[in-house]
């Protein structure tokens, strides 16, 4: 049996390509893909449910994490280009989150929820006529 997994190795291995697909270069940045495209889902939310220390911590990180892509031997470019896309993201959630709760947007979006439910308000009185 552990022939067979020795003979079975070294036939990935010899596969540049198989070798790339069964190693650590290539799950390590798919599995962690689930971060940015969760932050990139939660852009059309309601900024108020946004974590400003959460979006922080995950912007550093992934800025980290970007250098040590490229510090590794050999460069992970899959990785590298994973955590460019959640620091992206997660910058974009800090500026909702700053424009929501800093710069007046709160007060805008309750603004505009009162003008809608006096809309709605109206148009059932004319209907109800």
């Amino acid at each position: 049996m552990a022939a067979a997994v020795k003979a079975l190795n070294a036939k990935i291995r010899s596969n540049k390509y198989l070798d790339y697909f069964c190693s650590t270069h290539f799950w390590g940045p798919a599995s962690n893909f689930g971060i940015p495209l969760a932050a990139v889902a939660d852009m059309s939310k309601d900024p108020e449910i946004i974590s400003g220390r959460m979006t922080a911590a995950l912007s550093c990180y992934s800025a980290v994490f970007m250098r040590y892509s490229l510090a590794v031997t050999p460069r992970n470019y899959l990785l590298f280009g994973c955590h460019l896309v959640n620091c992206s993201s997660q910058l974009v959630q800090g500026y909702r989150y700053l424009q929501y709760w800093n710069f007046g947007g709160r007060e805008l979006a309750l603004k505009g929820k009162e003008v809608g439910q006096e809309v709605v308000d109206k148009a059932a009185s004319v209907v109800g006529k």
